[in-house]
């Protein structure tokens, strides 16, 4: 059994936001006893509709629970609940866990996020920590590592669950909320946007590949982003960088979501292969991610790359400690060609400190470039979690 990373406050109320399947429901049903809480799953019809008919309903529930905690389920179905919340965290005596699985709709409709009286944590795939003895890099570049994959048996049964997932959460994610009008271009944008995970974003070539304008490319990006699919890797800006793309990159949460997406969920991932690369890649970005979030460490990243192609995969500027360069690579034997463009950026970032991540189990020190394996790599950063 896994033990997840998040520990959420309980001495506030809180917003605990992640995609579908990423185990929100569990991970409270863990951190609360039934005894302490009262539920409200705005999933289940007969508890959505009353309080779509009538938001002041919510009200007179509360008032009949003589427990400490509610908690939504969902809240994103009807933001309007949030002024009723507000106004029972101000009067004190109640605490709230707010689940949702997308930021899009509490934003298109001015939501009342409560203005700081309710912390925010974010919950992703587990973690390879999380995941202790039951981590396999091999299954976790294919299927990925969202939670219900590690209680199905059989590949069948996770390309199966990895297909419904796709298919449920872009029906009732995506066009039950009415996010997009016009289905079709964001279907194949889709499958595009997957199979560009990790590359520079291209957003005319895209608008011409799914036949609709760069425009809506960038709304389709950000429908990902605020439905939580995904996030944003940025360019490293300082007055040095100028020469720099400007356009970022996109990093799917989950490599199994990815691959599906991309149309190649049901055939094994190759080693040594250009898809092994990005998806190692795209899977340590997102762990480094995963876990500075968790451990509510302040960070940036970024990336670099500039006019002729050289590039820093990743850039991590942690408050306190050196900005790390990292290269990562998904080679077993990590030589000099491994380090050039870490060591050739380090010249220009005071103070950084230059890595290389990959599969090479023998830890060295090229020039100024230090190489680890990607676990070590990750305890090198001194990520450390809050008790």
């Amino acid at each position: 059994m896994y033990r997840r990373l998040l520990k959420p406050l309980k001495t506030n109320s809180f917003f605990l936001f992640g995609a579908r399947g990423t185990g929100k429901s569990t991970l409270l049903s863990e951190l609360f006893s039934p005894d302490e809480t009262l539920v409200i799953d705005l999933l289940k019809p007969e508890m959505l509709a009353p309080l779509q008919a009538n938001p002041a309903e919510l009200s007179r529930i509360l008032a009949q629970s003589r427990k400490p905690w509610c908690i939504i389920d969902e809240i994103q179905k009807l933001p309007q609940l949030l002024d009723i919340v507000h106004s029972h965290i101000e009067s004190g005596g109640l605490k709230f866990a707010l689940t949702g699985s997308s930021a899009r709709k509490l934003k298109r409709d001015s939501a009342n996020l409560l203005a700081g009286r309710a912390f925010l944590y974010k919950l992703f795939p587990l973690t390879h920590l999380e995941l202790g003895a039951d981590f396999d890099l091999e299954s976790a570049l294919r299927f990925g590592t969202m939670a219900k994959i590690f209680k199905l048996s059989s590949q069948r049964e996770k390309i199966s669950f990895l297909r419904s997932y796709t298919e449920v959460y872009l029906k009732e994610e995506i066009l039950v909320e009415q996010i997009i009008r016009n289905v079709p271009p964001f279907r194949r944008f889709l499958e595009v946007a997957a199979a560009q995970d990790t590359e520079i974003i291209n957003y005319a070539a895209i608008a011409r590949d799914i036949r609709s304008d760069p425009k809506s490319v960038a709304s389709y990006y950000s429908i990902l982003e605020d439905t939580l699919l995904g996030f944003f890797l940025e360019p490293y800006h300082t007055s040095i960088r100028k020469r720099q793309r400007s356009s970022p990159k996109f990093y799917w949460f989950d490599t199994g979501v990815r691959r599906l997406l991309s149309g190649t969920g049901d055939i094994p991932v190759v080693a040594r292969s250009f898809e092994y690369g990005s998806l190692f890649e795209s899977f340590v970005i997102n762990e480094i991610h995963r876990l500075l979030t968790y451990a509510e460490r302040s960070f940036r990243l970024s990336f670099i790359r500039v006019e002729n192609n050289q590039e820093v995969d990743l850039v991590v500027e942690r408050a306190g400690m050196p900005t790390a360069l990292i290269e990562i690579k998904s080679t077993s034997s990590v030589n000099d060609s491994h380090t050039r463009s870490v060591e050739r950026f380090m010249k220009d970032v005071a103070g950084a400190v230059g890595y290389v991540f990959s599969l090479d189990n023998i830890p060295k020190k090229i020039n100024s470039v230090v190489c680890l394996h990607w676990i070590d790599g990750l305890k090198e950063l001194g990520i450390e979690f809050p008790e």
